[in-house]
């Protein structure tokens, strides 16, 4: 059996992987396995993608902020043209969401409250009596997904690394200071380090290493594309409720993206969309929105896996060299670059950048031993 080396094994090509092989490749050999035919085919190539400081948990806010300057100013190089587009975001509140909607003003940053006339002038299709009170956070950003991800790929060839696609881990094994990951296909990968960035299926990658799993849970999402009608919505910010249990957002061409903001448990698969929610969707925003809909144009679903505590997994497991990146939940490409650095630092035995050390025992791996 012929083994290929290298210093780094980083096993899932989406964005988590790709940030993770693409930071480690300045100092170490890498290779990236993946088991799909292309890098990216599930969570990250369905993202939502945009950029929002005030999102997720305590240590993707961080993640999240640390991220900015990267996405403001990539490295000469990385891609062949700005990665982002500036949209505001804005919470619509219901009357029975009022509180919800001041809690999140008092907590968060760069949010105010709007005004609803100003609102209704912007979006005008928007149903008057629908809110009570709206805010909106204006330092917020579509992201290109698919540039920011190939320019890490890019990152990871130009360093010498090596993207190994059809390749699922069958077998994985620490034997000799080295781990080995075996592919279905008999193709043997060995390093000292393995980096787990496989997503949904990270407990099951554990489980093959023999490392105790975190208990990671998927959830699918789902969304929709459909024709706004007579309504230009090309600038029209991110819409949603403060309870998140709608939001629509302009898509390319001038569409309108639509989704129930849906959690619901899946196993590790290739998620589908469900009917139910699309119809939800098109419910929820119709109760805010005047827009008629005669036809579904596209739909989607997929998986954000979440930890039990709903905080990124970031870090060394107890066994040598066994290291994860998972649990991104819904904020996985926002705070992809600053992620993909404190993992770095972690493999390397460097100190943390001063400005993602906060996140480091938030997102400790080890904090979740013992969850069956």
């Amino acid at each position: 059996m012929e083994i290929q080396s290298f210093e780094a094994i980083v096993i899932g090509a989406g964005m988590a992987g790709a940030t993770a092989a693409a930071h480690l490749a300045p100092s170490r050999r890498v290779v990236l396995l993946e088991a799909e035919e292309s890098a990216g085919y599930h969570a990250t190539g369905r993202s939502a993608a945009i950029w929002i400081r005030n999102y997720g948990s305590p240590d993707a806010r961080i993640l999240t902020a640390a991220s900015r300057a990267f996405f403001d100013s990539a490295p000469p190089g990385f891609a062949d043209a700005p990665l982002i587009q500036a949209r505001d975001v804005v919470h619509l509140a219901p009357p029975e969401q009022v509180a919800v909607l001041e809690a999140m003003i008092a907590g968060g940053a760069d949010i105010r409250p709007l005004e609803l006339e100003a609102l209704h002038a912007l979006v005008p299709p928007l149903r008057r009596g629908y809110a009570a009170m709206a805010a909106v956070e204006t330092d917020c950003f579509d992201m290109d997904v698919a540039a920011i991800h190939q320019g890490f790929l890019r990152a990871i060839r130009q360093r010498g690394g090596a993207l190994a696609l059809r390749q699922r881990a069958g077998r994985i094994w620490r034997r000799g200071g080295f781990w080995h990951a075996e592919a279905v296909g008999g193709e043997t990968y060995r390093a000292p380090v393995l980096v787990n960035a496989a997503g949904a299926w990270g407990d099951e990658v554990a489980a093959l290493a023999g490392i105790p799993i975190i208990g990671l849970q998927p959830k699918r999402r789902t969304a929709c594309i459909i024709n706004p009608g007579p309504h230009d919505c090309a600038d029209w910010p991110l819409l949603g409720d403060a309870g998140h249990s709608w939001y629509a957002r302009p898509e390319a061409r001038r569409k309108l993206m639509v989704s129930p903001a849906d959690e619901t448990d899946s196993a590790p698969l290739d998620a589908q969309p469900d009917e139910l929610d699309v119809a939800i969707a098109i419910d929820r925003m119709q109760q805010a929105l005047d827009i008629p809909v005669g036809r579904i144009e596209h739909k989607w679903a997929g998986l954000r896996s979440f930890t039990p505590d709903r905080g990124l997994a970031i870090g060394a497991a107890r066994e040598p060299g066994f290291f994860w990146m998972v649990g991104q939940g819904g904020y996985g490409i926002q705070t992809a670059p600053a992620a993909g650095r404190l993992l770095a630092s972690l493999v390397n035995g460097m100190p943390p950048d001063a400005d993602v050390a906060a996140a480091v025992p938030l997102c400790d791996p080890l904090r979740f031993e013992g969850t069956p």
